[in-house]
This record gives C-alpha cells, sequence and structure tokens, in this order.
C-alpha cells in the first residue's frame, strides 16, 4: 500500500465517519428531527458511538486475518470519532435534555441505571482520547499503554448496556451490537490464548551423538 493510496483512503474514513453528522445537520437544517428532535439526536449520536466503538475493536482482528498490515492506520482515527460522537451524545444530554442542572444530572446518574452505564463508558474514553498519541504512547510505554487502552472492551460493554437498558422493550439492536462485541471479545481471547500456547512450548535441545565430531553431519 503507497502513501498516495493511504492518504487517499484516510480522506474516504474522513469522509465515512463525518458522514452521520453531515446527515443529522441536513435533517436538523430541513426540519425532520421527528417529533423529538432531543430523543432523536440523542439517539443517533449515541448509536454512532457504540458503532464506531465496534468498528475500532474490529480494526485488530482484521488487519489478523487479512495480513493487511496497513489497517491500523485507521484504528486511532476510528477510535477518536468514537469519542467525538460520545461528546456529541454526551452534550447533547447535558445541554438540549437538562439545560445544564448539574445537581439534577447528578440524580440521574445516581437513580437510573442506564444512565450509570452511560457515564461510565463515556468516563472511561477520556483518558483513551487523551493518550491517542504518539507522544502518549512513548510516555506510558508500549505494555502500560497497550494494557490501558483495553479498557475499550470495557466502554463498548458499558455502551451496549446502556442503550439495552434505555431501549427496554425493543432490545433487538442492542442485541446486535451485544453479539458482534461478544465475537471481537472471544476472537481476541482465542488470539491471546494462541500466543500462549505458543510461547508455553518448551524447547527441545538437540545434542550430537556420541563420537559425532565437527566434520561429521548428523541428522536432523
Amino acid at each position: 500500500m503507497t502513501k498516495r493510496k493511504i492518504r487517499l483512503l484516510k480522506c474516504l474514513v474522513w469522509a465515512g465517519c463525518l458522514a452521520p453528522l453531515a446527515r443529522l445537520l441536513v435533517r436538523a437544517l430541513t426540519g425532520r428531527l421527528t417529533a423529538n428532535p432531543i430523543e432523536f439526536i440523542t439517539l443517533s449520536t449515541g448509536t454512532w458511538t457504540l458503532i464506531f466503538l465496534l468498528v475500532t475493536l474490529s480494526v485488530t482482528p482484521l488487519r489478523r486475518l487479512t495480513g493487511r498490515a496497513w489497517l491500523i492506520k485507521f484504528r486511532r482515527l476510528i477510535g477518536l470519532f468514537a469519542f467525538f460522537y460520545g461528546c456529541l451524545h454526551f452534550m447533547t444530554y447535558i445541554w438540549l435534555d437538562k439545560f445544564f442542572d448539574f445537581s439534577d444530572m447528578v440524580k440521574d446518574v445516581i437513580k437510573r441505571p442506564f444512565i450509570t452505564a452511560g457515564f461510565f463508558a463515556f468516563l472511561l474514553l477520556i483518558p483513551l482520547a487523551a493518550t491517542s498519541t504518539a507522544g502518549a504512547i512513548r510516555r506510558l510505554g508500549g505494555s502500560r499503554w497497550q494494557l490501558l487502552h483495553r479498557a475499550i472492551y470495557v466502554s463498548a460493554a458499558s455502551a451496549v448496556i446502556h442503550f439495552w437498558w434505555k431501549v427496554k422493550a425493543d432490545t433487538r439492536q442492542p442485541r446486535i451490537y451485544a453479539s458482534m462485541l461478544a465475537v471481537l471479545l472471544l476472537v481476541r481471547v482465542a488470539a491471546w490464548l494462541v500466543r500462549r500456547s505458543r510461547n508455553s512450548r518448551p524447547v527441545l535441545e538437540v545434542s550430537a551423538p556420541t563420537g559425532a565430531g565437527p566434520g561429521r553431519r548428523t541428522e536432523p
């Protein structure tokens, strides 16, 4: 994959990631945000946050399955868009829904389990976005950075729970996202088990038979 093609793909990824926001703005400008616009914006931004989280988690397994190493170049970008839509989702809640009534928001977080799960999912994304730069990776060190960024699985799981508890009755869509997350988790666990199995294999030391000198070949 050449640098020119990578740049072109990045432009396409940017366009694709911004498309949901553009669609939302067009609907807002044309008065097509349904009878409950706040609910529509909240659901749209929250759903896209979860979708981008799952896409981010899919990059590494897809890279391993296809052998296309250049896919990893898009993981951070897509992850940051997940955080971006999470911010829009959170701002819709505190601005359009609660009008910055922080005491009411605290009550919501304490009393309503789906709000608690969503707030926890968003909080976990903040340190991940803050440490997404190359400088942060150097400062933390590769192993610590990887350990920190595994929290994205917890964030995605909390986001699925948040969505599931929010819709209550019609859980078809949350079930789809939960199944996708479960598959991604199983793939990661399977890859970890394979690596562990390879690393734990005993190294057999082959010694030369008695009488074999430096000038004589031995069978492998």
